[in-house]
């Protein structure tokens, strides 16, 4: 065992009374030491009720012959992040996690680590860690949010993102807003919408680190059963030495860009696996995303997909267990890959049914044939940008208008509540990437703004800064390079013509090579003067990557 290093030996007299000091027994230090990884906290719903999560693993634990020991790591919510100087931070804050857990875990020699997660950044930065230190590992989540209701009519995240320009517009009063706030979200659970942390918690099932059952709500005995057997199950691949590195193969990754076509899931996943893989070593091209897309159809439609379902409905559907029994029924995913359970994953889905074929729809049914994602490339985003399809209306499929130009999320939101966005227009938000932001802040109140005042059948919205999960239209994020690094985003000018053509994957700028060549030798950088010198932001602009290699450092 690892921990021996910690506990065995006379030399170790002082790290045992440690221990004892803290109520353990000699007994508990002859068992292999669990980290349970909680990263509950008070800020949000979908950390708010982990406690009860770990109390269910440490259950599992000790009863399978372990011994829990637990500490934190610090988790944001990209809601109340959303929109402000705030979300500079959140992706900022995955390496972060990262790497407070390898700091934990190798400092302290544990043998084995569960990992207790829900929401946008903390997942992957859990998942990142898990490969890094390639000790017996598993994950669970806290679970979706339950759906809304108000006036008898379910309502969601991002039914209340889309209200808002309601009241801008006057349909709506304030107070029928106020109503609605009270109500939207009605209790724990990661929100109630295919946002990053719902989308990033099923792709863990989809790459085998956690038990079925991802798509369990949040304070439900089936998902505070599924934690105690998290907690039993970490035990099993610590006594079989099943490593994170055993399961989170090439295939694996291939199996959770299957179900991310499938559920048209948040365009973060293009981030966040490809940091995954990199961390794992994984030799990846993120055009397996595009190479993908044709082969799996879209089955899946969830807020805020236009007419999609809640989180719920996918639940009692059958689950992301149900989805992916279909998908191997029909060869598209690597059925022989190993999991955490210690079976593969063909024996894992084998029972899951899908029993409301209205939500979870057969492959001869899709609601397209193609997958809900589609990479971009052309003369503006010469290595590739992204665009969550399965949230855009057919009329704007194809676009060309032209370009308005902002260099950051706030006037950009001003001018489209203050009706200056006309119908045609192509939005530009620039220097929002991982450098530029530094961040790559979400432009989901861009987006929203753009919804809400009823633009979302004319106008599109680009950006070298990322969306959440709860964006819908036509916005294009990641454009790389990005503008802190002078690509052609950087070069636009106000009136420039911006074609977007999302069935053919193509984006383009007409705009002369010359002018544009012109135009780049003229360029500099935008001074970054909200970032404070020798801050984390700081140093976080200086050691990221591009959008379209995962936002890693380098």
């Amino acid at each position: 065992m690892r921990s021996h290093i910690t506990t065995r030996g006379i030399e170790r007299s002082t790290h045992r009374a440690l221990y004892y000091s803290m109520g353990l027994l000699p007994d508990d230090l002859d068992k292999p030491l669990v980290a349970i990884v909680n990263t509950q906290n008070e800020t949000m719903p979908g950390h708010m009720h982990l406690d009860s999560i770990a109390k269910a693993v440490r259950e599992g634990v000790i009863s399978a012959g372990g011994t829990p020991i637990e500490f934190p790591t610090i988790g944001l919510c990209d809601g109340i992040a959303q929109g402000n100087y705030g979300m500079h931070y959140p992706l900022a804050s995955r390496e972060l996690i990262c790497d407070s857990v390898e700091c934990m875990v190798n400092g302290h020699q544990y043998d084995a680590m569960v990992l207790i997660t829900n929401c946008d950044k903390i997942t992957p930065g859990l998942l990142m860690s898990a490969v890094r230190l390639n000790i017996p590992a598993i994950m669970i989540s806290g679970g979706p949010m339950m759906t809304g209701c108000v006036d008898g009519k379910e309502i969601g995240y991002t039914d209340l993102m889309a209200a808002q320009g309601d009241v801008a517009r006057g349909i709506i009063t304030l107070e029928e807003q106020s109503r609605r706030e009270r109500v939207a979200l009605p209790g724990c659970g990661a929100c109630n919408l295919l946002g990053t942390a719902n989308t990033m918690n099923y792709l863990t099932e989809a790459l085998g680190m956690c038990l079925p059952g991802a798509s369990a709500l949040a304070g439900t005995g089936v998902r505070l059963a599924l934690a105690k057997l998290t907690g039993k199950k970490i035990m099993e691949l610590y006594n079989k030495s099943i490593l994170p590195r055993q399961i989170v193969t090439k295939e694996a990754i291939e199996n959770a860009i299957t179900v991310d076509l499938a559920i048209g899931g948040s365009t973060n996943s293009l981030l966040h696996l490809t940091a995954l893989a990199k961390t794992a070593g994984i030799d990846f091209d993120i055009n397996t995303f595009a190479d993908f897309a044709p082969k799996v159809p879209h089955l899946v439609k969830i807020k805020p997909a236009q007419g999609g379902h809640y989180p719920a409905d996918v639940h009692n559907a059958g689950g992301i267990t149900a989805l992916m029994n279909q998908l191997v029924q029909n060869g598209l995913l690597h059925e022989s890959e190993m999991t955490v359970t210690s079976k593969t994953v063909a024996e894992n889905v084998k029972e899951a049914q899908v029993v409301c074929p209205n939500v979870i729809r057969p492959m001869d049914n899709p609601y397209s044939a193609k997958g809900g994602l589609q990479l971009l490339y052309g003369n503006l985003a010469p290595e590739g940008s992204v665009c969550k399809s399965a949230a855009v209306v057919p009329e704007m499929y194809h676009h060309k208008g032209p370009a308005r130009i902002f260099n950051q999320e706030e006037p950009a939101v001003a001018a489209i509540y203050g009706g200056q966005i006309k119908p045609g227009d192509v939005v530009v938000v620039r220097y929002e990437g991982p450098k530029g932001g530094p961040g790559m802040r979400e432009m989901l109140t861009a987006t929203a703004a753009i919804v809400g005042m009823g633009l979302s059948k004319e106008v599109a919205l680009v950006t070298d800064g990322r969306f959440s999960g709860a964006t819908a239209g036509a916005a294009v994020g990641h454009v790389s390079p990005e503008a802190a690094e002078g690509g052609p985003i950087a070069l636009i000018e106000e009136g420039d013509m911006i074609e977007i053509d999302i069935p053919k994957g193509i984006i383009t700028l007409h705009v002369p090579e010359e002018e544009l060549a012109r135009r780049k030798a003229a360029w500099k950088p935008m001074l970054q003067d909200h970032v404070i010198k020798g801050s984390y932001l700081d140093r976080y602009a200086k050691m990221v990557s591009s959008a379209m290699a995962g936002a890693v450092f380098k």
